[in-house]
């Protein structure tokens, strides 16, 4: 005999007051959104990374409802078209922010990496764009970080501020862009292994022998340099700026500027909690760690369910 919900709104099939055949959970996460473009440019800068946001360890865990829950992970800023001419602006984008539903009814959010620029200020973003060279030193500035305006904050400020030769790096999860080189990334250990993440680009640092490339914050950065290079994918590195020569060449029309990497979504839960957790579809994966705890991580958007 099939079996209907009552009512009162129970049912011998789960069917309560906490939804379709789910009860609410409470797990730490760790939310990572995607990096910005460099700059395709004459001495272009690096872009900023995505937003970080964790509450492993010892933060104060979030509460998903029961049933189906969306989760999606930013994708990174595209590749960016260099620009037409000398001391032209070049202007990176912003990386996609990632998101999750959370209990009683928002939703919980980190920001998109800021883009790089050339004759113009970085961008804002989870991590700021560094600050793009200019025709006239000290100029222009590095974007802010942390536009979302969380505590503890999301990232830091692009470096800055740009000069006629160099433009400069990203700003990262762990710290700001600084000269050419972008801002280091985050560590962090809630899939049982420390991983960084969020690395800020680096910028393209021009020189009489040629591009000096900008290294990549440590935590998925790309490079700058004659191309920049593209943010590492699922840890939300910010795209490397693009120059206009590389070692011993004459000038030439800029590189592109890299793209961002994709961001990365992650829960952690106890293991009686986690046996109840499902999630789809079956590129994002559910691990149990040696003590006990369940680890649900979703490098493309999915659903986690609860229940």
């Amino acid at each position: 005999m099939p079996i209907f919900a009552s009512k009162g709104g129970g049912s011998s099939r789960g069917f309560g007051r906490f939804g379709a055949g789910g009860t609410p959970a409470q797990l730490d996460y760790l939310i990572v959104s995607g990096g910005g473009s460099g700059a395709g440019a004459y001495h272009g800068s690096g872009a900023g990374a995505g937003g970080h946001r964790s509450s492993f360890p010892g933060g104060t865990k979030v509460t998903l409802k029961g049933g189906n829950n969306t989760i999606t992970v930013g994708a990174g800023a595209a590749g960016q078209s260099p620009a037409p001419a000398p001391q032209a602006l070049a202007h990176g984008q912003q990386g996609n922010a990632s998101s999750f539903p959370q209990l009683p009814g928002s939703s919980f959010t980190a920001t998109g990496g800021g883009g790089g620029s050339s004759y113009d200020n970085g961008f804002p973003g989870g991590s700021g764009g560094g600050a793009g060279s200019s025709v006239s030193p000290s100029h222009f500035v590095g974007g802010t970080g942390n536009a979302g305006s969380y505590s503890p904050p999301e990232g830091n400020p692009g470096g800055g501020p740009g000069t006629t030769s160099s433009g400069k790096g990203g700003g990262g999860a762990g710290g700001s862009g600084s000269g050419s080189s972008g801002g280091s990334g985050a560590a962090n250990s809630i899939t049982g292994s420390s991983v960084t993440r969020a690395g800020g680009g680096g910028g393209a640092d021009y020189n009489p022998g040629g591009a000096n490339p900008g290294g990549g914050g440590p935590g998925g950065g790309g490079s700058g340099g004659t191309q920049g290079q593209a943010g590492t994918a699922n840890t939300g590195g910010g795209g490397g700026g693009a120059d206009s020569r590389g070692p011993g060449e004459s000038f030439r029309p800029p590189g592109e500027g890299g793209p961002g990497g994709s961001g990365v979504v992650i829960f952690r839960a106890p293991g009686p909690v986690g046996a109840k957790l499902t999630v789809s579809p079956g590129t994002n994966t559910k691990s149990t760690l040696p003590g006990g705890d369940v680890v649900c991580t979703f490098t493309v958007s999915g659903t986690l369910r609860c229940g």
